[in-house]
């Protein structure tokens, strides 16, 4: 179902008209619609909609019900904010892909974590006018603790708007685009987090999400290959970790040497580090899943609303 400035009823289902809060996205120079999904990302999604200022002709937002003021901010900005229930990364954003009301020529996605450089934005603005692809790939180069690390991963992130579905996976979900693709010059900032505590708590829920999803033998991003592309090859080597002897400790060295992590100095550490955990809690995780059978229901933390039932006190 299509419908623009509609917002769906839960009760009756059926879409109603959503009221004009804020002010309008002014449109930029570029011929682009830049859509994102949130969730409680009121600390970073500013960030990213200062980058596109003056840049993107449209911005959109998925939300899944966002607890902070993400919401809020997007509409003082003149962002098309709608919400829907997050079901699985795959499959919100083809929704995203299919129901919003896209009008540009050209479509990117972006997270409310990401900055696109000057240099980004003049070579994907030149690139979109040109036409002389169907889609690009930039290079996301990662961040923690305020600091920038020496790693950098290519990535499919624009695509002429229509030609391009979302793998249906429930995490690390990848765009497959029709046509040809190029690589754009220029770094896009991928800032993880505002600190480490957000970080554990968002791996604690992707983790879970992927031992889901390998307990249940989902369909991966891609088939996986050892002599396929370098996606395909991601996913042999996603499938078949934990029955590779040595696994962590190479994988260690792989971030903190390979990939050139000890540049960055202790955050560097930390972040190697970090990224073998990851993939510590997905084996443990699948492993409990496999003797209990259990899978994790979703969990509520931190305080609710006062419950009128019962007394309360300051």
């Amino acid at each position: 179902m299509h419908h623009q400035e509609g917002i769906v009823n839960s009760e009756l289902g059926a879409p109603q008209t959503a009221p004009h809060l804020g002010r309008k996205w002014t449109p930029g120079t570029a011929p682009v619609a830049v859509v994102m999904i949130s969730l409680n990302e009121a600390h970073s999604i500013g960030g990213a909609l200062e980058s596109l200022a003056g840049w993107a002709l449209e911005v959109f937002l998925v939300d899944s019900y966002s607890r902070d003021d993400t919401v809020g901010i997007a509409l003082e900005n003149g962002v098309h904010v709608v919400q829907r229930r997050f079901r699985s990364f795959g499959d919100q954003w083809n929704f995203a892909l299919e129901t919003l009301p896209i009008r540009s020529p050209w479509t990117m996605k972006l997270d409310p974590d990401e900055r696109l450089s000057p240099e980004l934005k003049a070579n994907l603005q030149r690139a979109m006018q040109e036409g002389s692809a169907d889609g690009f790939s930039v290079l996301r180069r990662l961040w923690i603790m305020g600091r920038p690390l020496p790693v950098r991963q290519r990535i499919v992130r624009a695509w002429r708007t229509g030609q391009c579905r979302v793998s249906d996976v429930m995490v690390n979900e990848h765009p497959i685009v029709s046509g040809h693709l190029a690589d754009v010059a220029g770094e896009l900032e991928h800032h993880d987090s505002p600190d480490l505590e957000h970080w554990l708590e968002k791996q604690n829920r992707y983790t879970t999400a992927e031992a889901i999803a390998a307990y249940r033998g989902l369909t991966m991003a891609a088939e996986p290959r050892v002599l396929g592309s370098a996606l395909q090859r991601r996913m042999w080597l996603k499938k078949n970790f934990r029955r590779l002897p040595f696994r962590h400790a190479f994988l260690f060295l792989y971030h903190w040497l390979w990939q050139g992590a000890w540049r960055a100095g202790w955050p560097g550490y930390v972040w190697a580090r970090l990224r073998v955990d990851v993939m510590r809690f997905i084996e443990y995780k699948r492993r409990e899943l496999e003797i209990t059978g259990r899978v994790p229901g979703q969990r509520v933390y931190g305080p609710g609303k006062p419950d009128p039932r019962v007394p309360q006190f300051d």
